[in-house]
């Protein structure tokens, strides 16, 4: 089992055609994901080897699941297309897109998120963000499949690169599905989601959460953790050293005032039972434990 993706998962590659899009789709592909077209429009009808695999290329969304029977995609376009890529497959009702893409505007992406709520038939995943890997199954966006393997710990972060660094350094206990949901001021999935899939997929036992500084988003979380999870979680949250009103890192990581700090959320989830690690490694520690007891 995993959560969102798994080995029946047909995936699309939206920007297929592009530098970015061409190197992660020929990374995806040696991890295993199944990709069975691209979309670019007015490039279609193109057929594009990538490292021996022939791959087709369409104009739309809604043309290449009519072809392929698609049920993913993943957007490598750049920002200023990326609305348009996310109501084109929104409009084919694919079940996940997952939007990889950096720097889109905030009201674009309120405007693809509402469209998405108002269809009811499509997760979003992202925007800024780098995808979710089920290991040994599917590899949907630019995490690195080889820093681990199968396992059944499930993780959840706002964070690309302490994403890459929890995964291995559990890599000897391995992940069921790890998420990265982004870091942006709107996200289609949200921390909540992800922990309430692990809770229900019997093949996770523990919970890995990464949050970070701004909005109240890992606040959100321990209300749910201490409503609905009795799987154990453990927590980290990237910005302790952060000074106040200052921008770090993602577009949605700004403190203000004692709105957002690493220290109230920190306070927030121990107090429904989550161990909080200062550092990613005395979490992954903590996890270790648990996991070992």
């Amino acid at each position: 089992m995993a959560i969102f993706i798994n080995e029946n998962s047909k995936v699309l590659v939206q920007g297929m055609t592009g530098s970015e899009g061409t190197k992660h789709t020929k990374r995806m592909l040696a991890s295993g994901t199944n990709i069975v077209g691209g979309v670019t429009p007015g490039k279609g009808g193109q057929v594009v080897d990538m490292d021996g695999q022939q791959i087709p290329v369409f104009n739309s969304v809604s043309e290449a699941v009519a072809a392929t029977g698609a049920n993913a995609s993943v957007i490598f376009v750049p920002p200023k297309f990326a609305k348009a890529a996310v109501i084109d497959a929104i409009d084919a009702a694919l079940p996940i897109v997952v939007v990889i893409t950096e720097g889109i505007p905030v009201h674009d992406s309120a405007a693809f998120y509402a469209y998405a709520e108002s269809k009811g038939t499509t997760r979003l995943i992202g925007p800024n963000c780098p995808g979710l890997i089920s290991p040994g199954k599917s590899n949907i966006g630019i995490i690195p499949a080889d820093i681990t393997g199968p396992g059944r710990i499930g993780l959840v972060s706002k964070s690309g690169t302490l994403t890459y660094q929890m995964m291995y350094e559990l890599r000897d206990f391995g992940f069921s599905t790890a998420v990265g949901i982004g870091g942006d001021p709107i996200i289609g999935t949200t921390h909540i989601d992800c922990l309430r899939a692990f809770q229900d997929d019997p093949d996770t036992d523990a919970i890995v959460m990464i949050g970070e500084i701004g909005g109240d988003a890992e606040e959100r979380a321990a209300a749910f953790i201490g409503e609905y999870v009795t799987k154990p979680v453990v927590g980290y949250v990237a910005g302790f050293t952060a000074p106040e009103g200052k921008t770090m890192g993602h577009a949605g990581a700004i403190v203000s005032g004692s709105s957002g700090t690493a220290a109230a959320k920190k306070e927030a989830l121990e107090a429904v039972g989550v161990a909080v690690g200062k550092t990613p490694s005395e979490t992954a520690a903590l996890m270790r434990k648990i996991l070992q007891g």
